[in-house]
């Protein structure tokens, strides 16, 4: 959808049909005007011409509600229908099933990927047997790129045959989809709209990636820096997401938030929660058992959102001997709080 402000003429009947209903005073700058008394008294003796009517602020009133709405369920429930989290653990495979370099999702054919990942997911089920497992693919689908290409922006978009053929393994499955966005020296403000059009299905869900947002540091090449996101594009996202949870009846979406150092992600404290929206922070450095705990820590456990991710890598982790990748009873008892999502690469 376009995000600039749109006029509609409705006429009376039209508003009511939207459940709204007020007079030219009520919106000022909206049909309203001021002069002398006889141009007022022509204004409201023409009552047959429609008012202007401010269609972009129409549909912020009506989400406004639906998220007062989402509140007081909330409040009552403690989570809105359909909702994932906290009453299961979402473990995923990580990649691009285009790339064998991107992580395990798309390193391995897919039959010997997915018997690997029965096995991950029988893993976590044991280690915690009273809450659920969700299994869930995590496709990096607008991914940093080493050239600006044409428009400068150092990212690229998978095609719809790719986004289309990850979603048809994920329901092949029973899995959910995270599609990632790395916006290289794009914004999110840019390239979340690409996405709308996949979020609309029930089982995909969204994941941003700060490491690779670089549109405050001109002139850097995505590995060359770590990159950064603000408070700011969270609540932009949130909102972005709820408002495609309300328009389309949907359970809410879950959002992860790559982090492994401070400045990845500024003014945390400021990053609003919606019920309709559950953000995952997470922790998805490589290293040694004891570095990735210490940054778990650090920038997960004492800087608190919501709910917590955790990340494992088959190629980092266990390098140098005697280093391992973590098991799922360890990241269990060794975590506070214990993670939520947990995600391989």
């Amino acid at each position: 959808m376009s995000y600039f402000r749109t006029f509609t003429r409705l006429t009376a009947p039209a508003l009511a049909s939207l459940g709204l209903a007020f007079t030219l005073t009520t919106l000022p700058g909206c049909g309203s005007r001021s002069g002398t008394d006889s141009e007022n008294a022509a204004v409201v003796a023409d009552t047959t011409k429609p008012a202007v009517v401010d269609t972009v602020k129409l549909k912020m009133e009506a989400m406004r509600r639906d998220s007062l709405k989402a509140d007081s369920i909330a409040k009552k429930n403690g989570q809105l229908p359909g909702a994932i989290l906290p009453g299961h653990r979402i473990v995923a495979f990580y990649g691009n099933i285009r790339s064998k370099g991107m992580g395990i999702l798309g390193r391995e054919p897919k039959e010997q990927m997915f018997r690997k990942f029965e096995g991950v997911l029988k893993e976590w089920q044991a280690a915690d047997p009273s809450i659920p497992v969700q299994a869930a693919l995590h496709n990096v689908t607008i991914t940093a790129q080493g050239t600006p290409g044409k428009d400068g922006k150092w990212r690229l978009m998978n095609s719809k045959a790719t986004i289309e053929e990850v979603l048809s393994w994920a329901k092949e499955h029973n899995c959910i989809l995270f599609l990632d966005v790395q916006p290289g020296h794009s914004t999110l403000q840019a390239e979340l709209p690409k996405l709308e059009q996949y979020l609309k299905d029930p089982i995909v869900h969204l994941g941003i990636d700060p490491e690779f947002s670089l549109s405050t540091m001109p002139g850097v090449r995505p590995n060359q820096k770590i990159g950064t996101l603000d408070a700011k594009d969270v609540n932009f996202t949130v909102n972005f997401l709820a408002r495609i949870v309300s328009e389309n009846k949907l359970p809410p979406k879950v959002l992860t938030v790559h982090r492994f150092t401070r400045k990845m992600i500024s003014n945390y404290k400021n990053i609003k929660l919606d019920p309709r929206v559950q953000i995952v922070m997470h922790m998805d450095g490589h290293g040694e058992p004891t570095l990735k705990k210490d940054s778990y820590k650090a920038y997960i456990q004492n800087e608190p959102v919501q709910y917590t991710g955790f990340k494992l890598f088959y190629e980092y982790d266990a390098r140098p001997k005697p280093h391992h990748i973590m098991t799922a009873k360890e990241v269990l008892a060794e975590l506070t709080p214990k993670p939520l999502y947990i995600q391989y690469q």
